[in-house]
């Protein structure tokens, strides 16, 4: 019998799930709550093959009571954590890493599988999340105060303590990496976690809560629950337990958490979406930039935060560039996610497929010119969610295909005169996020970096990203940092101790002893 690649991705998963999670019956899969996987008790969740539009698994929502039995668990593991001294919590967060490292090819496969991405892209990013334990393993004895020369005979210093229970809500467009990008921070800092990832994408990031687990975390600790926003990411959010929660999602939904935080009057960190602007001037190596704009744009199938998708082109060399970058995207492979030569994979689900062809037909319909691409569905070797590589040129800032994110690969060239209006140009949007110049100038490259908008900026590169470095963005790109010493912050509280070290203090606002 000749098995489809439906079948082959169907097969796969279930042999990964088996062997990584240590189970028998892919039905047994559901949230990883207190060092345990548990059947769901909610709504039938179907996931899809997004390189054949097939169903390859089905698992059950969380509900009320997992959620609820997670933040209990969640609670109680973190006190044991915090016990620990910052040495052993050190080395235990190393032996995390090293966990994701034994099992990284496996988990890529499941990533490339149930996310669309292409293979070598997630071993990519699965290594970076064995890097991201490791990294923070470092400063878990790192993580000071100060003494602060108050004017009186006190000691006065400060502590940084866990803020207790964290909620952590990820999205489908990189579930390993971004759960790693989460958990790490958050128990470095000496919190407990309920982890949400998207419904669409929940695999790999069980695997990596059961692989922490395994490495020695404190049952509890890590908690994965699997299910819908409206219920399961919901119920987290209202649990007593939730001190903070932290969201990467699109702008509308993440305005929805900071209000449902706000109600319990607990801080939140948004990092939402970007139409970040990819600037090349006439003095920038056109041959790297070109490589460049593909890079910032076409990576994951455009369905990336930081995503170059607005391409600003000094005038005096706009044709010759637009030409080069639509030659060059010609040629990108659009495959399967799981072969080794594929460079550009399917869009992650149906829903996002049709908002990438939604936005742009309104783009054509306001005349831009199509150089290269096309719209509606392609074959990338199955009846996938496949979109085409497809670079706009003429757009005006003002378009819809350059103010809203589209999440799929789709480029906009836009020419400028000179630094003001490219800087201008960068600027003429909600997001934040990041962005990017091309240029010979080490002047302009300063300016352009002080004057564009943006949490991240390039100079001649783009997409170029480590856990060492924090990550947020300005406007409707979201508040709060992620990663770096700022994302570790982020999940402490500072708290001030003063040490009477007088040996008769002064009688202070007309009190005495007697």
């Amino acid at each position: 019998m000749t098995i489809s690649m439906q079948d082959h991705g169907a097969h796969k998963v279930t042999q990964l799930l088996c062997k990584l999670l240590a189970i028998t019956d892919i039905n047994q899969f559901g949230s990883f709550i207190d060092g345990q996987l548990c059947a769901g008790e909610g709504e039938q969740i179907d996931l899809v093959n997004a390189a054949t539009g097939g169903i390859f698994m089905s698992y059950r929502d969380a509900g009320a009571e997992q959620v609820q039995q997670a933040a209990v668990a969640a609670e109680l593991a973190q006190q044991q954590w915090w016990d620990k001294s910052a040495a052993e919590r050190g080395r235990l967060m190393y032996a995390c890493g090293q966990a994701v490292r034994e099992d990284q090819e496996d988990l890529a496969w499941l990533e490339s599988i149930t996310a669309g991405k292409p293979i070598r892209d997630c071993r990519i990013e699965v290594a970076k999340v064995a890097e991201m334990f490791e990294y923070y393993a470092g400063w878990c004895d790192k993580l000071t105060g100060q003494v602060l020369p108050v004017p009186t005979s006190h000691m006065t210093y400060t502590r940084h303590e866990p803020i207790g229970v964290v909620t952590q809500i990820t999205p489908w467009n990189a579930p390993a990496f971004t759960c790693g990008w989460q958990i790490a921070p958050a128990i470095c800092a000496g919190n407990g976690v309920l982890l949400k990832p998207s419904e669409l994408t929940p695999l790999s990031s069980t695997v990596i809560g059961y692989l922490l687990h395994q490495a020695g975390l404190p049952s509890g600790l890590v908690n994965i629950l699997n299910g819908y926003g409206h219920t399961t990411a919901s119920q987290a959010i209202a649990q007593p337990q939730t001190g903070k929660v932290i969201f990467v999602g699109s702008p509308q939904t993440g305005s929805k958490i900071a209000q449902a935080a706000a109600l319990r009057t607990i801080p939140s960190v948004l990092e939402l979406g970007g139409k970040s602007a990819n600037i090349i001037f006439a003095d920038a190596d056109l041959d790297r930039a070109v490589i460049g704009a593909q890079v910032a744009i076409f990576s994951a199938a455009g369905q990336s935060c930081v995503s170059g998708s607005r391409l600003l082109v000094q005038a005096s060399i706009y044709d010759q560039v637009v030409q080069r970058v639509a030659a060059a995207t010609s040629k990108l492979k659009l495959g399967l996610p799981w072969l080794e030569d594929t460079t550009v994979g399917p869009i992650q689900n149906a829903r996002q497929f049709q908002h990438v062809q939604a936005i742009l037909a309104s783009g054509l319909e306001a005349g831009a010119e199509m150089v290269t691409g096309g719209l509606g569905l392609v074959s990338g070797g199955e009846q996938g969610y496949f979109q085409a590589p497809t670079v706009l040129a003429g757009v005006k800032n003002h378009m819809a295909v350059a103010q809203e994110e589209i999440f799929g690969p789709v480029l906009s060239v836009i020419p400028f005169a000179d630094e003001e209006e490219a800087i201008s140009i960068a600027n003429a949007t909600r997001f934040g996020l990041a962005g990017a110049v091309w240029t010979g100038d080490v002047g302009r490259a300063h300016r352009m970096a002080a004057q564009v908008k943006a949490g991240t900026f390039w100079v001649n590169s783009y997409k170029a990203i480590n856990v060492m470095a924090p990550f947020g963005g300005f406007g409707d790109s979201g508040y709060g940092r992620s990663s770096g010493y700022e994302g570790l912050i982020e999940y402490t509280q500072t708290k001030s101790v003063w040490i009477e070290t007088a040996a008769a203090p002064a009688a202070q606002f007309g009190y005495s002893a007697g």
